[in-house]
């Protein structure tokens, strides 16, 4: 591995100082940033705290915090890593914020970052009233993120997890122990709508919509993430097509399907003869959809 060229070590040096010069370096390699910051700077900072063991909401009070030199030789390494081998920073420290959440990951799954953690942070409001949601279903869970947050802000409420992955299954159920939604949460290993049973309020799914033309021009550090939870056939509709059509006999008649199609949404428009509403989002994002039941049915 190449060696960054980080200012030598000294009992002077303060979090702050190697902050900014972390965030340089990210400058300079031209990395490519989307799991869980947007800039440098902020990325800088989650490497810098998450070796230093600070809560980076006291951000402030510890940027004058003396690094040992131990933690030097942490950060360094993760910072060649984060850019020689262009990993997501949250491979590195294996955990992501989702929804005021901290889940575990590593690259049996994709990085946390859903623009769908909005609307379950408004409880699906005003697309169904908040009351009436009881049972969920996610399809292709992945880490868990989007199940478990809902089993959070909607709690007494049964989701049901899904996905064909073994391996991100196995990330998930980390993640049910850890945030401790064990009764609230039940996984299952399926191809989306396979082994799945029962009627839901609400289906929400983050599935694979990356085409297999534009997966080979994304940044490397997307490269760095499951190819089987992004990418899909049929310029990216292949999974959106398969849920629009399964979905009906799963979902209550009052119920409502949530989807994230990215790239994919103005092809699923052409294509599809749904009344899509697709959703404006205060945090940014787009490409989500609300279809209602009776619309599917």
């Amino acid at each position: 591995m190449n060696n960054i060229s980080l200012k030598p070590w000294s009992v002077e040096s303060k979090a702050i100082d190697l902050i900014q010069e972390v965030a340089q370096l990210f400058v300079e390699h031209d990395l490519c940033f989307g799991h869980g910051t947007d800039n440098p700077l902020d990325e800088a900072k989650t490497l810098v705290f998450f070796v230093l063991g600070v809560d980076y909401l006291d951000a402030e009070e510890s940027s004058s915090k003396r690094i040992s030199c131990e933690e030097f030789e942490r950060i360094r390494d993760l910072v060649n890593q984060r850019i020689y081998d262009r990993k997501p920073l949250a491979y590195l420290t294996q955990e992501a914020f989702f929804c005021g959440h901290k889940f575990y990951v590593d690259e049996r799954v994709l990085v946390p970052r859903s623009p769908i953690a909005e609307l379950i942070q408004n409880q699906f409001t005003p697309w169904i009233e908040a009351n009436s949601v009881q049972f969920v279903l996610d399809i292709a869970t992945g880490s868990g993120c989007l199940a478990i947050a809902i089993a959070k802000s909607f709690p007494g409420v049964e989701v049901v997890a899904s996905d064909v992955s073994k391996a991100a299954l196995e990330v998930a159920n980390i993640n049910i122990d850890r945030l401790f939604v064990g009764e609230q949460v039940t996984l299952v290993e399926s191809d989306l709508f396979e082994n799945v049973e029962g009627e839901f309020d609400v289906i929400v799914s983050n599935p694979p919509y990356v085409s297999s033309k534009n997966y080979q021009d994304l940044p490397a550090e997307y490269l760095q993430e499951p190819g089987l939870a992004l990418v899909a056939e049929d310029s990216g509709l292949d999974f959106i097509s398969r849920i629009l059509h399964d979905a009906p006999p799963f979902l209550k008649d009052n119920g409502i399907l949530v989807i994230e199609m990215g790239e994919a949404a103005k092809a699923a428009e052409r294509m599809f003869p749904y009344p899509f509403k697709w959703v404006q989002l205060e945090k940014g994002g787009e490409g989500i959809a609300v279809i209602e039941a009776k619309h599917l049915k």
